[in-house]
């Protein structure tokens, strides 16, 4: 699919079967305490390595957002590379063992802007990882970026929040942004998710008036354990969204 192809030529699934879904934030903390964590990739997400080069331009020093991070081995990709990183993520369980399985000392202190909230940040200063919902985020100051990679996160909000979310993504973006989002298509009939099936035209709706929309690659990712979901095919798609 390239820029001239119409984003939803191959929608063909129910769009509205998931609109009310809901999972709490405890829902999502419960999954970490349960080790229900199938989505964490432990070799890093072998797309954005094929198109690395395509998302970061060459460029040095950029400030790269993870929303809903979890514990993402890519953050110490962007981090080893002299970028600055940000994660949110409402889990401390997850935050704790991204440092404890990359091996990084950080420390920790409460972050005032936020009720609860908690900052971790690596000892080299180069990740700062948020403990909160991503709903409060604008509340905290924490800036502007020039990537944001976005990878079981807007598949994972629930899909009556895509709207809010949208507008603080984009609220975070510098002039000259790149962010680069995986969405999954899948037939939501057969699985309630997350993560959530997220539509091409729900992608161009969210973003289309602010962001040009291209369509990198799309692949077959299913895997033995989607079967459990009672789906038979799953596709995951990469789009890079950039100023309109």
């Amino acid at each position: 699919m390239d820029d001239t192809t119409p984003l939803d030529v191959k929608d063909h699934f129910d769009t509205e079967v998931q609109k009310n879904r809901v999972l709490s934030l405890g829902e999502w903390q419960d999954k970490w305490v349960t080790r229900k964590i199938g989505f964490h990739q432990e070799q890093g997400h072998q797309l954005l390595k094929k198109y690395l080069d395509t998302f970061l331009k060459g460029q040095s020093g950029l400030r790269v957002l993870f929303p809903l991070c979890g514990k993402a081995v890519e953050m110490k990709w962007f981090a080893e590379r002299g970028h600055t990183v940000v994660g949110v993520e409402i889990s401390e369980i997850g935050i704790r063992e991204f440092f404890a399985e990359q091996n990084l000392s950080y420390t920790e202190e409460p972050f005032n802007e936020i009720a609860g909230a908690k900052v971790f940040k690596s000892s080299s200063g180069n990740i700062s990882l948020y403990c909160c919902s991503i709903f409060d985020l604008p509340r905290a100051n924490i800036g502007k970026f020039d990537r944001i990679w976005d990878r079981g996160s807007l598949v994972a909000i629930n899909p009556g929040d895509r709207e809010r979310y949208a507008d603080i993504i984009l609220s975070l973006l510098t002039e000259e942004f790149h962010y680069l989002v995986a969405i999954l298509s899948y037939d939501p009939t057969k699985h309630a998710g997350p993560p959530f099936y997220v539509p091409d035209t729900e992608l161009k709706r969210l973003f289309g008036t602010k962001c040009s929309i291209r369509c990198l690659e799309e692949v077959d990712v299913f895997e033995e354990r989607h079967k459990a979901w009672g789906i038979d095919s799953i596709l995951e798609k990469l789009y890079l969204l950039t100023e309109k």
